[in-house]
């Protein structure tokens, strides 16, 4: 391939209404997909998270913790997955209608996790469907698992590791805040964002967010940074921004200058 991928997470907390279940956010799915349009990347993979459609699911039926040989239990794994279908095909209906080729990869045809981690992936349909021009569009999603029966795979983890499998050229986080603080900014008020942090410094506020055991179905703030970690380390440079700011996505994509948390290793 001619050029490096460009990794974009668009977080479920953008694209649905967090707050009403099973309700996207139509209206920012469609404004990102007019500012991913006018970008024109050469070389672009999407993944977006689950919000109002796969994490109550999830919580519920306690996927990520593993099969419980209950059938109640993998007829919630049925609906989740077939909640976070139904998510991804808003995103993608949009992508088309804008003229994007999006294929759609659900992680769950493909991958398979041991204690929750990405274990297998063949990587050819992925790595080909860039090479024709395509951009694929993976999701959050449950998972077989080797130990655990099956299991929640979170869009972030995907995101570090196809960037890496990828070489990717950079990693653009869209979420719902303008990007990493000093603490949270929806309960300080104090917070100040941090636009230009490296690899000692993110490994600090994970050990500071572990410590104040923060908790969500799959990791928060917490399991980005975890991740991202990951990436960085591979000396793949990270971006979080606000995706529900007009511009700031297009901005990432474009390489041009936008508020938010720029993370590198050095």
């Amino acid at each position: 391939m001619s050029a490096k991928p460009v990794v974009l997470k668009l977080g479920g907390s953008v694209i649905t209404h967090k707050v009403k279940p099973f309700t996207p956010n139509l209206k920012a799915i469609r404004r990102l997909v007019n500012e991913i349009a006018s970008a024109h990347v050469a070389r672009l993979v999407i993944i977006h998270g689950g919000g109002s459609f796969g994490h109550p699911l999830a919580k519920r039926y306690a996927i990520r913790e593993g099969y419980n040989g209950k059938a109640s239990q993998a007829l919630g794994l049925a609906e989740t997955h077939q909640a976070m279908v139904a998510l991804n095909k808003f995103v993608v209906d949009s992508l088309i209608h804008r003229k994007i080729p999006a294929v759609t990869l659900s992680p769950s045809s493909f991958i398979i996790t041991k204690s929750g981690r990405i274990h297998t992936m063949p990587e050819e349909p992925l790595k080909k469907l860039l090479q024709l021009g395509f951009v694929p569009v993976l999701h959050g999603d449950t998972v077989f698992d080797s130990d655990l029966g099956f299991t929640i795979l979170s869009g972030d983890q995907l995101i570090a590791y196809l960037a890496m499998r990828l070489n990717a050229a950079r990693v653009i986080v869209g979420v719902d805040v303008n990007g990493l603080f000093t603490a949270d900014p929806k309960t300080d008020s104090s917070a100040k964002l941090l636009s230009h942090i490296n690899l000692e410094r993110l490994r600090r506020m994970q050990q500071q967010l572990e410590e104040a055991k923060v908790a969500d179905v799959t990791g928060g703030m917490l399991g980005k940074i975890k991740e991202l970690i990951l990436a960085v380390e591979n000396d793949i440079t990270a971006l979080i921004v606000n995706a529900l700011k007009p511009k700031s996505v297009y901005k990432a994509l474009k390489g041009e200058k936008v508020s938010g948390t720029l993370i590198e290793k050095g």
